[in-house]
C-alpha cells in the first residue's frame, strides 16, 4: 500500500519536473536551458521508476530514448 501510493507520488512529481524542464528550455538564456536539460534527464528517471512496475513498456522505452536525446542537449548547450 505505501509503494502504491509512492508510485503515484512519483507520477505526479515526474510530471511537474517534465513541465518545469520544458518551462526552462525554452528560455533565452544558455545557462536555464541546461538547466532545463538536466530536468529533463530528471523527469526521465522518473518517469522511467513510474513506468517499470506498472508495466508501460512504451513509456519505459520513451524515457530512455529522450535520456539519449537529452544527454545531446546537455552537450550541446555546454559546447555552445
Amino acid at each position: 500500500m505505501i509503494y502504491t501510493e509512492l508510485l503515484n507520488h512519483i507520477q505526479w512529481l515526474a510530471m511537474l519536473v517534465t513541465i518545469t524542464a520544458s518551462w526552462y528550455v525554452s528560455a533565452e538564456r544558455k545557462d536555464n536551458r541546461n538547466w532545463g536539460f538536466w530536468l529533463f534527464l530528471l523527469s526521465n528517471a522518473l518517469w522511467f521508476i513510474w513506468a517499470i512496475p506498472n508495466s508501460a513498456w512504451a513509456l519505459a522505452l520513451l524515457q530512455v530514448i529522450l535520456t539519449g536525446m537529452n544527454i545531446r542537449g546537455v552537450l550541446k548547450s555546454n559546447h555552445k
